[in-house]
């Protein structure tokens, strides 16, 4: 069973018990994340699609660390002009690790009681 969750601006594929690297989030380390746009779930027959978020659906996960990805050279230059510019840039990452995908939301005791009611 795995998730297709958005966050970010980007779209990752999560499965419980495995690790992401994505785009940077507040958060300190061993702290719990929950995603809530969740666009499809994967699981048999039993599979979902959102339109365009699947209702009542989350991810839970850890934070693990946050990090910077490896750097990137950007380079410049006009031919016979004498420009020349390098830059070089590192994208700030986190990775959470996966603990829980939920298909639909649990309702608390109280939501529960006052249903029953």
């Amino acid at each position: 069973m795995y998730a297709i969750v958005e966050t970010g601006g980007k779209q990752y594929q999560l499965e419980e018990g495995r690790y992401v690297d994505i785009e940077l989030l507040d958060g300190e380390k061993d702290s719990k994340v929950v995603f809530d746009k969740i666009v499809m779930i994967v699981n048999g027959k039993k599979s979902k699609v959102g339109q365009p978020y699947v209702a009542g659906a989350s991810v839970e996960g850890k934070i693990m660390l946050h990090d910077r990805a490896k750097k990137v050279i950007v380079y410049k230059q006009r031919p016979k002009k004498g420009y020349r510019k390098k830059q070089g840039h590192r994208q700030g990452f986190t990775r959470v690790m996966i603990s829980k995908i939920r298909t639909s939301a649990k309702k608390s005791a109280s939501e529960e009681t006052a249903a029953a009611e």
